[in-house]
């Protein structure tokens, strides 16, 4: 094992339409898609399409759309470890003008206890915060183990403070910044309270706002995509965390601007795509966004009294 991401899965269906219909309306999408689903689990599909299939603890029914998920993770050469519940859960994704609702169906009443693998020869262990048990677990054996723990903080999830005291890298996004009543610098210094060797908030357009250890705050704006271009931002949080897992296991000892210049333009590169499979980049895709779209250097530093102002 060289990498394991725990999560929950879902399969997606994302329907391109310019309005929804109401009442005892009827009408027909544009365009549609059917994939994976997940914080992690897209992750981890992401991790695997840039070289490196991780293993992938995931909630698992015995159901149709069980069979789907376990068909997409073999095509990618995902490793499959599940926890039984139910029922498969089920997203509708509704993307629209840089914007998406999304309409789920959940299964977290789990019909049993999570398996235990052994992480020894594990590089990585990235998080999304779902199965909070499993979690920090997973969390705790790697911190004795030397294995990097990531963290994609989405939002306040049970569990999720207990966890963070054993996430080396803490990548959250706006949302749990609102829900805890902090500002992005207040954040950076809260995950560093916390244990955390590298800090980040993320912010839609705005892009990464990180610290590593006791440096200057960093801004690292995402990349401009075009507007006419801009087809579905879902998922593109979940292909930056999956990009830079990858670089990690690729280049560990690369510097973490690096990792993240590399995981901004494999978002850049998922929000043109319409899904979450067809929104996975290859390392062309990735070095082709690099070159052709517009960004501010990521070689700029933000002053830190400016970025903890932000």
């Amino acid at each position: 094992m060289d990498a394991l991401f725990i999560g929950h899965s879902y399969i997606d269906v994302t329907m391109l339409a310019p309005r929804l219909p109401q009442g005892d309306e009827k009408s027909i999408a544009q365009d549609y898609a059917v994939s994976f689903g997940g914080n992690a689990a897209t992750a981890a599909f992401c991790c695997a399409k840039l070289g490196t299939p991780p293993d992938l603890l995931v909630p698992m029914a015995r159901d149709w759309l069980a069979h789907m998920f376990q068909d997409m993770a073999a095509t990618f050469g995902l490793r499959l470890h599940t926890r039984r519940v139910a029922r498969s859960s089920l997203s509708f994704v509704f993307p629209h003008k840089g914007q998406r609702s999304i309409l789920r169906a959940r299964d977290d009443h789990y019909l049993q206890d999570f398996p235990r693998l052994d992480i020894a020869s594990a590089r990585l262990l990235h998080l999304d915060g779902h199965m909070a048990d499993a979690a920090l677990h997973y969390a705790k054996a790697a911190r004795e183990k030397g294995v990097l723990v990531s963290l994609d903080g989405g939002t306040l999830r049970p569990g999720l403070l207990d966890v963070l005291e054993f996430v080396d890298v803490a990548i959250v996004a706006m949302d749990l910044c609102r829900k805890m009543g902090l500002s992005e610098g207040e954040m950076l210094d809260f995950l560093k309270g916390k244990g955390a060797r590298l800090a980040g908030v993320t912010d839609g357009e705005r892009g990464l706002l990180w610290r590593e250890g006791d440096g200057a705050p960093q801004r690292q704006p995402a990349l401009k995509v075009p507007s006419e271009r801009v087809v579905d931002t879902s998922g593109a949080g979940d292909v930056f965390h999956g990009a830079y897992c990858a670089s990690f296991l690729e280049r560990p000892d690369a510097p973490w601007r690096e990792h993240f210049d590399f995981a901004r333009a494999a978002s850049a590169f998922k929000v043109q795509h319409l899904g979450n499979e067809a929104g996975l980049p290859s390392k062309a895709d990735i070095a082709l966004a690099q070159k052709r779209l517009e960004a501010v250097s990521m070689d700029e530093l933000v002053p830190a009294a400016d970025a903890l102002d932000g």
